[in-house]
């Protein structure tokens, strides 16, 4: 039945979507979806059409239903632009649905795709905390912590007094802090200003919600969305990294210069650019090269190597990552909510692409290691560099890797000589500077020699609209703006500008994975 404000074409639209056959259901609910919602808020009626998408939640199918119950949340958030504070005409709409919402809720059964969509469209009603918490606790529903911590987080309001930054993504149940850690994260968020705390706060909570949301979507397109977490690699020791001296820098000495001068290093006391005499510290493997001049006085030098060995000696959370967060993220960037890709194709793929000319290797944005140590099986431990601007995640790999040396520098100027490396890997990183992705790799190309091959996993945007909206509500201390994936023709533009010829292209989802080679300049 056409609700009384609903226009013919949106009424026509909706009841094409409930009858779909199911190898039409996709493109019908994109074709709904479009005449009420877009990435950039609601389209104009949105308002006037949502009591007719609340009343179709009682003739449509489960499946249906979670497709409905998605695009409602997404009705619910479309105005947080304009209506931070959620009084906006379209959300006080879809909020009035809220009694169906939890009777479907209480009948969904535990871990079913409409579950899963009902707890994205709940979590956008903090106003009724409380009553939705309490129907989503009940025993028949079987929770996990991950999605129950999820919902409760959307739906807590800010305590300006004590607030609770960061650690909520993929859920606030992910992250086990011992009391060092929960202090080091009260005393940053202490230094914050009032008005970045907010910000800060509203980010988490579209962060949640767009993970939720993304969830919810693949769950009722394809039945079920994994949350797999990587095994942890073997335990590390919690004593500091072995040192490696300026020898194991020196048999690298054909590459690495002076990112003050551009002149060679001497290995003979420390090391030191032989032509403007700056002096990098060296501790515990870690070579600094991410400043400029450090000048030459011993004082200057004392401190920041001080400096250095107190940071590596931080805590690390480079393995937290790659076990917990880094499949988080490669479900959302990727698409992987059916672990398509596993890392041991991503292991096969490096094994087999990396045939590298002569010279060095370099893992750049190596993070702790993960594929550093596939590289090291690859071409050997004498030939790698492991390069990162992150500390934490250095420090991790140097205890896993502790014959690889490693380099403190940025991905955007890189302190090595023109045509000096054999083949560089940058894995799963181009994304987390999106902005200047160019620049690193038109420096990758600058270092490669010809013939050298470079490899990269990274992510483009995904072909749905709303899977390409939940990936960019993502808003991560590295970019507050929002997560920012990439078109594959840019890339290939990027590739080619810095004369580099690609060999190979796959990827599954919206994962990209290149192999590209130096082509001789002519």
């Amino acid at each position: 039945m056409t609700h009384p404000t609903t226009s013919p074409a949106v009424a026509d639209l909706l009841a094409a979507f409930v009858a779909a056959p199911d190898e039409r259901l996709e493109e019908e609910f994109l074709r709904l979806a479009g005449t009420v919602w877009s990435a950039d808020g609601p389209v104009g009626g949105a308002a006037e059409h949502t009591p007719a998408l609340v009343a179709a939640l009682d003739g449509a199918d489960a499946r249906r239903t979670g497709h409905l119950a998605v695009l409602l949340g997404l009705l619910a958030e479309s105005e947080y632009r304009e209506h931070p504070a959620g009084d906006g005409p379209v959300r006080t709409a879809v909020h009035r649905g809220l009694d169906r919402y939890l009777e479907l809720l209480a009948g969904s059964g535990a871990g079913t795709p409409l579950t899963t969509a009902l707890l994205y469209l709940l979590a956008h009603f903090p106003e009724d905390r409380a009553r939705i918490l309490t129907a989503a606790s009940v025993d028949e529903l079987l929770l996990d912590e991950h999605d129950l911590t999820r919902l409760e987080r959307a739906l807590r309001a800010l305590d300006p007094d004590d607030p609770d930054l960061g650690r909520c993504w993929p859920s606030p149940a992910a992250w086990n802090l011992n009391e060092d850690e929960r202090g080091f994260d009260k005393a940053s968020i202490k230094a914050l200003a009032p008005e970045q705390i907010v910000a800060n706060w509203n980010n988490d909570t579209r962060t949640v919600l767009a993970y939720a949301g993304m969830k919810a979507y693949w769950a009722v397109r394809h039945g079920a969305a994994l949350e797999t977490s990587y095994p942890a690699p073997a335990a590390q020791s919690a004593e500091a990294a072995a040192e490696l001296g300026p020898q194991a820098f020196a048999r690298h000495a054909d590459a690495l210069r002076c990112p003050s001068c551009d002149g060679g290093l001497d290995y003979t006391d420390g090391v030191r650019c032989a032509a403007c005499a700056t002096a990098f510290p060296l501790a515990q493997g870690l070579l600094d090269l991410s400043r400029g001049a450090t000048g030459s006085q011993a004082s200057e030098e004392d401190d920041t190597a001080d400096l250095l060995q107190k940071l590596a000696a931080m805590p690390s959370m480079g393995v937290y990552y790659e076990t917990v967060l880094r499949p988080a993220f490669l479900r959302i960037a990727g698409l992987n909510w059916d672990d398509a890709v596993t890392p041991a194709d991503e292991d096969a793929y490096l094994l087999a692409r990396t045939r590298p000319v002569d010279g060095p290797v370099l893992d750049l944005c190596a993070g702790a290691g993960r594929w550093t140590a596939v590289l090291e099986q690859a071409v050997g431990t004498d030939r790698l560099i492991a390069q990162d601007l992150g500390l934490p995640m250095l420090t991790a790999l140097r205890r896993a890797l502790p014959e690889v040396p490693a380099v403190v520098a940025s991905a955007l100027t890189l302190p090595y000589g023109d045509a000096t490396f054999g083949a560089v890997n940058c894995w799963n990183a181009l994304q987390a500077f999106p902005e200047q992705a160019g620049i690193a790799i038109a420096e990758i190309g600058r270092v490669l020699k010809p013939g050298g091959t470079f490899t990269l996993l990274t992510f483009r945007w995904a072909d749905d609209p709303v899977d390409r909206y939940f990936q960019g509500s993502h808003f991560f201390p590295s970019r507050p703006a929002g997560m920012l994936l990439f078109e594959l023709d840019e890339i290939a533009k990027w590739l080619a500008d810095a004369g580099l010829t690609i060999r190979e292209q796959s990827g599954t989802g919206s994962f990209v994975f290149i192999t590209a080679e130096r082509t001789p300049q002519g």
